[in-house]
C-alpha cells in the first residue's frame, strides 16, 4: 500500500470513528473525491484493517461503517495542520468580535499542543504557515462590533431564546426572535420582530446598543435556513421587492477572470460563441451589486434587471488598469 493510500485509510478511520452514524459510500465519494468503486475498495480495506468496525444498514437503506471504541488518541495526524486551523479560526473570531469563541479556540489549540511530543517543531511549523497566511487576509474597512452584543446574540441562538435589544435611535426596547447572523462588510442579525411583522428581516448588529438573551423560547419560522435566506441576496442586504433574475455579460477579455468568481451560490455560467461569458442568478441587493460591478469598468454589461442596468450605466469606466 502506498503512503498516500495509507494516509487516506487512516483519515477514513478517523471519519468513521467521529461520525455517530458512521460513514457511507456516498460520504466517502464526496470526502475523498473518488468513484463509487474506489469507495467500495476503501471500505474493504477498512474492514480488513480494523477489527472494531461495525457495518449497518440505515432506514434509508444505505450501509454505513462505524469504528467502535477507536481510541482516537492513536490517530492524531498532522498536528501542525490542526494547530493552524484552530489559530486561523481564533484570529477570525477575534477580528469579528467573537471573543468567547476566540478564547475557546485558543484553549483547544493549547490543549492540542500540550499532548504533542514534538511541541516546539509543530508550533514553529504552524507559525510559519500563519505568518504567510497573513498576506492573503481580506483587506478593506469593516464595522466594529461590541463583543457583549455578539455574546448575547450567540446565547439567544442556542435556545433559541428571545432577545431584548435597543436598536438604532429607538427609545423603547424591542423583543426579537433571532434566526441567524449574516457576516459581510456589515454584520446583520436575521430576526423576526413579532410586534411588527411575521417575516424575518435584517438588523445591523453595529446599531444594536444593548442586548440581553431572555429566558423565553420561541419557534423558528417553519422551513427557515440561514443559507437559503442568505442566497436571496447578492451581499447581505435583503429586499423582496428587488428579488429576481440577474444577468451579466462579461466581455471576452474578462470572461476567464469572471469564470473564476463565485458571484452567487446558485449562479449559472454560459460561455458564448464570441468568447464572452453570461452569468445568471436570482438575488436582491442592487446597490451591493453596483459596488462590485464598478470594479469591472466597461468589461461587464448588465442585461437584467433594467433598474440595475440604469444604476450602473453612467459608471462603466474604461481606464482601469486591472480587473478584480
Amino acid at each position: 500500500m502506498s503512503f498516500s493510500k495509507a494516509q487516506d485509510l487512516i483519515r477514513l478511520a478517523q471519519i468513521a470513528a467521529a461520525r455517530r452514524g458512521g460513514v457511507s459510500l456516498e460520504d466517502i465519494c464526496e470526502e475523498f473525491g473518488v468513484s463509487h468503486r474506489t469507495a467500495q475498495r476503501m471500505t474493504d480495506a477498512l474492514e480488513e484493517t480494523f477489527g472494531n468496525l461495525e457495518a449497518a444498514d440505515g432506514e434509508d437503506r444505505k450501509r454505513r461503517w462505524r469504528l467502535v471504541n477507536p481510541g482516537l488518541s492513536q490517530f492524531q495526524l498532522r498536528h501542525e495542520t490542526g494547530v493552524e486551523a484552530l489559530d486561523i479560526a481564533a484570529r477570525a473570531a477575534e477580528s469579528e468580535g467573537r471573543l468567547r469563541h476566540a478564547k475557546t479556540l485558543n484553549d483547544l489549540r493549547n490543549g492540542m499542543l500540550a499532548r504533542v511530543p514534538a511541541r516546539a517543531r509543530v508550533e514553529a511549523d504552524a507559525e510559519a504557515v500563519l505568518m504567510a497566511m497573513g498576506q492573503v487576509t481580506r483587506p478593506g474597512p469593516k464595522v466594529s462590533l461590541q463583543p457583549a452584543i455578539l455574546d448575547a446574540i450567540i446565547e439567544s441562538l442556542r435556545g433559541p431564546f428571545r432577545l431584548r435589544v435597543r436598536y438604532n435611535q429607538d427609545a423603547a426596547a424591542r423583543i426579537l426572535e433571532p434566526h441567524g447572523v449574516l457576516l459581510g462588510h456589515r454584520t446583520y442579525l436575521a430576526a423576526r420582530d413579532p410586534a411588527k411583522a411575521d417575516e424575518v428581516r435584517n438588523f445591523r448588529i453595529d446599531l444594536i446598543h444593548e442586548a440581553e438573551a431572555l429566558n423565553e423560547s420561541f419557534a423558528l419560522q417553519e422551513g427557515f435556513t440561514i443559507a437559503e435566506y442568505a442566497a436571496q441576496a447578492f451581499g447581505v442586504w435583503q429586499d423582496p421587492a428587488q428579488y429576481g433574475e440577474v444577468i451579466w455579460r462579461f466581455a471576452p477579455e474578462a470572461a476567464d477572470r469572471a469564470a473564476g468568481f463565485r458571484f452567487h451560490p446558485q449562479q449559472v455560467l454560459e460561455p458564448q460563441a464570441d468568447g464572452s461569458l453570461i452569468v445568471r442568478f436570482h438575488a436582491a441587493g442592487w446597490l451591493e451589486m453596483a459596488w462590485h460591478l464598478y470594479q469591472w469598468g466597461d468589461k461587464v454589461e448588465v442585461m437584467a434587471p433594467q433598474a440595475l442596468r440604469d444604476m450602473v450605466e453612467g459608471h462603466r469606466r474604461s481606464d482601469f488598469a486591472a480587473m478584480p
